[in-house]
């Protein structure tokens, strides 16, 4: 298969696929002219790493994701490791976010929003309380 075939099965753009073989996740086959050459293996791979990243695995969780999946005798400790490892840098981030969110609805809150100068907003990123 082409890439552009390939790219139709798996579902991921022909750059986000170059990248991926730039990186050593996928190593197509070359035919004589030169052109890759995907396996169904190939789209296989690239629909797993497509998943795993919608899922916001990092490419090297990727990386080792899919050499789990390839390891037939791999632990699924293993796997539940990298996948709890990720959930745990999910929820720092929501919790984060949480707190911008909170701070901006003080700050929204706070400010009149009218036609005077005086914008608690301002202050605030400016790191003062006068304005």
């Amino acid at each position: 298969m082409n890439i552009g075939e390939v790219s139709r099965a798996s579902g991921l753009p022909p750059k986000t696929i170059r990248y991926y073989e730039d990186i050593d996740l996928v190593r197509p086959a070359r035919g004589g002219n030169g052109y890759r050459d995907f396996s169904a293996q190939d789209v296989h791979k690239l629909t797993f790493l497509g998943r795993s990243r919608s899922l916001g695995f990092s490419i090297e969780d990727c990386r080792t994701l899919l050499s789990l999946y390839e390891d037939r005798n791999r632990a699924s400790a293993d796997v539940k490791a990298v996948a709890a490892d990720h959930l745990q840098r999910i929820a720092k981030k929501i919790d984060e976010l949480e707190a911008l969110k909170s701070t901006l609805e003080t700050l929204v809150t706070r400010c009149h929003g009218d036609d005077r100068p005086d914008c608690p907003i301002l202050n605030d990123l400016a790191g003062s309380n006068a304005g």
